[in-house]
């Protein structure tokens, strides 16, 4: 096997890739939607994963017709959301696994998310995961949120790799897209929320985050 690894880097996308938290904001969805007479469907839920929250809250007001502002919605689901988060946020299967072969080959590590800063780096601290990360990017360090590859390219240069030297693993169709359009090596990882998107255009498709393809992608087996 070459010495030369061609994967220098690798970045996380946080929701659903890392933590079941998509599980969580279908809590919350349905319960905000429930207190005003309506409900979660799929098809909203597609519309609004991976993007930053005002962005999916505006498009929850906007197919249901809501009087609510963005600005309400997220306060309310934000106490929705700590209600509920220490006790049912778990890492999702093969992430600490991963997460200590890649410490073990001193491979930089970042994450990359359209969540806010204060939520990731709580999420983060409940498994002490942190420290682990070489590079933490939230919707606060970008202009533009995903599927514009804005995020990736910055973690690439961040980490000081090429865009193709660095892996992105990645739950949601839009995070995908902003994955492939930075140019790097995009992996997607389908959860239960995302199995149906469509993910034509990433370099590998696996179940999770156990599966050996993404090892011998990085050369850690």
């Amino acid at each position: 096997m070459s010495s030369v690894r061609k994967l220098q880097a690798i970045v996380f996308d946080l929701d659903g890739l890392m933590f079941n938290t998509e599980d969580l904001f279908w809590h919350v969805g349905t319960e905000l939607l429930r207190r005003r007479g309506s409900e979660l469907s799929t098809e909203l839920v597609d519309q609004m994963m991976g993007r930053r929250s005002p962005f999916a809250l505006q498009i929850m007001i906007d197919h249901h017709q809501l009087d609510d502002t963005v600005e309400e919605l997220q306060s309310e689901s934000s106490a929705i959301f700590d209600d509920i988060l220490d006790q049912q946020i778990r890492p999702m299967p093969g992430l600490i696994e991963l997460i200590d072969a890649l410490d073990h080959a001193g491979f930089p590590k970042a994450i990359a998310t359209s969540s806010g800063r204060d939520y990731v780096l709580r999420c983060l601290s409940i498994f002490s995961l942190e420290p682990r990360f070489h590079v933490i990017l939230t919707a606060e360090d970008v202009s533009r949120g995903k599927p514009d590859p804005e995020i990736y390219l910055t973690a690439a240069k961040r980490l000081q790799v090429e865009p193709s030297e660095l892996m992105v693993l990645e739950d949601s169709e839009v995070g995908c897209r902003a994955a492939v359009a930075a140019g790097t090596f995009a992996v997607a990882v389908p959860g239960l929320h995302s199995r149906h998107h469509d993910f034509s255009s990433a370099s590998l498709v696996v179940d999770n985050l156990l599966n050996r393809k993404i090892y011998e992608s990085l050369e850690l087996c």
